[in-house]
């Protein structure tokens, strides 16, 4: 297991016990879904939210398959599915700021073609929310991601709380 430290201190603070919680939850469960998720064995009809892009000649690179770069732009396209939540941050005069995105390559992407995104909600904390994304190709993964985005006032640019409607809509897309 692992956890990237957030480098802005006001959400280092502000979510310090969801960091110590999330790790003594990781600990206790051993063959759970987030086991399947670090052995690969993750299936992409796990997630409880589903898309696809189409990949364009213009994502691949001189080695032939899609370029590494392209895939946080696959993985946004997965985070745009948690729709509801989005309107909700924009309805509050907030944004959502990725503080940490930890991504895993673990095979090629090649064109043409299509990528599938799986995206869930692991965590959801008093500012922060830890989702999980997985992209397959054909059946199989080829990448994992751990990301923590934080809501962000727009005025005073500070972590602020999600409301009680955000974190019942983030509650939707939640995995064991």
């Amino acid at each position: 297991m692992y956890f990237v430290k957030l480098i802005i201190n006001d959400f280092v603070m502000h979510n310090n016990c969801d960091i110590i919680y999330a790790i003594e939850k990781n600990l206790k469960d051993k063959d759970t879904y987030m086991s399947k998720f670090n052995k690969n064995e993750i299936t992409y009809e796990a997630f409880p939210l589903k898309t696809y892009d189409k990949i364009r000649f213009a994502d691949t690179d001189k080695l032939g398959h899609v370029n590494n770069a392209v895939f946080s732009t696959f993985l946004e396209t997965g985070q745009s599915e948690m729709y509801g939540f989005e309107s909700m941050v924009k309805e509050n005069k907030c944004g959502a700021v990725i503080v940490s995105n930890k991504l895993d390559l673990i095979g090629e992407i090649t064109w043409p073609g299509t990528v599938e995104i799986g995206t869930a909600v692991k965590h959801i904390g008093n500012s922060s929310v830890t989702v999980l994304q997985g992209l397959f190709q054909n059946g199989k993964v080829v990448a994992r991601a751990e990301v923590v985005v934080v809501l962000m006032d727009m005025i005073t640019r500070k972590s602020k709380s999600l409301t009680d409607e955000m974190k019942r809509e983030l509650n939707e897309y939640m995995i064991d």
